[in-house]
């Protein structure tokens, strides 16, 4: 057992470590500046004080337990053939089936609100984004727009962005954290995603599956501006003056790291298509019909 001078010495260097631990991570997700950032903000935090109901006073016990029943404590009752209390019993058991009862039906309930697939609702008009992972690198198509970008993406405060995401290597996730939600890139597979910023901002975006040797500087920038901002962003991208057809496509799709943002004033309506098409014999896979067996 250990002592009073002992449980101290042990305090401070734990202190240290969880101090250290805490400062290297990434906070973004718990600064969320979209309304599906915002949810699944609530809902970690939700989740993790519900957690810490239980967490906190077993910690708290399990040290107060050490001390007062230390082999120094002679105070302490000694009870050796003690075995059963039925007040104890009904406590341990009852309190963490509450806890994660409650947690059930709070995962249920959020994770169907936030159903990456489920279009968000709003009075604007949303735009569509066709996203592929690349090698390491993310291609972004507008295909309202007619124009493409390699390593940025705009989107106009307010509106929401209907993005279709798939991959033309191996697996990959899109993810930027302060708007919310990853969602894989698979090869021959279209995923979706709907997403919304609330806020003017430049956002990080990264890949958050492993892919490879250029994984690390697999990133991107997200530009949330004002309606007038975007129109200027998408004249400036029109401006630059390069075609992205299929030919173009296969110098951009060759593996590079560390890629500087990239413009194309034009691109094929077909690319996204062909891309994913050229997987499955032509066919478009959507993520929800290959779970059904069905092709598109």
């Amino acid at each position: 057992m250990i002592d009073r001078k002992t449980f101290k010495r042990l305090l401070i260097p734990l202190g240290l470590v969880l101090v250290a631990s805490l400062s290297g991570c990434d906070l973004a997700v718990l600064d969320p500046q979209g309304s599906v950032g915002v949810a699944e903000k609530s809902l970690i935090v939700t989740a993790t004080v519900a957690m810490l109901i239980v967490v906190i006073p077993v910690i708290v016990l399990t040290l107060l337990f050490a001390w007062r029943y230390r082999a120094g404590n002679t105070r302490a009752t000694y009870a050796p053939k003690w075995s059963h209390s039925t007040a104890i019993e009904v406590v341990v058991w009852t309190i963490p089936a509450l806890i994660i009862l409650f947690l059930g039906i709070l995962t249920w309930k959020t994770t169907h609100e936030l159903d990456p697939y489920r279009p968000l609702e709003s009075n604007v008009k949303p735009i569509d984004v066709d996203v592929v992972a690349l090698d390491w690198k993310w291609l972004f198509i507008y295909p309202d727009l007619g124009i493409a970008t390699v390593n940025q993406l705009a989107m106009p405060v307010g509106t929401p962005v209907n993005f279709h995401i798939t991959s033309d290597s191996v697996m990959n996730s899109f993810f930027i954290p302060q708007l919310g939600t990853q969602v894989y890139a698979m090869a021959g597979m279209q995923t979706r995603l709907h997403l919304i910023a609330d806020h003017a901002g430049d956002y990080a975006g990264i890949s958050s599956n492993f892919s490879g040797r250029g994984f690390a500087d697999m990133k991107f920038r997200t530009l949330a501006t004002s309606p007038d901002e975007f129109n200027a962003w998408v004249a400036k991208v029109r401006a630059s003056g390069s075609h992205l057809g299929m030919d173009e496509y296969g110098e951009v799709a060759k593996p590079s790291e560390k890629n500087p943002a990239q413009y194309f004033s034009s691109v094929d309506p077909r690319l996204f298509h062909n891309i994913i098409a050229k997987y499955n014999n032509g066919h478009v896979l959507d993520f929800q019909d290959a779970a059904c067996g069905t092709k598109g």
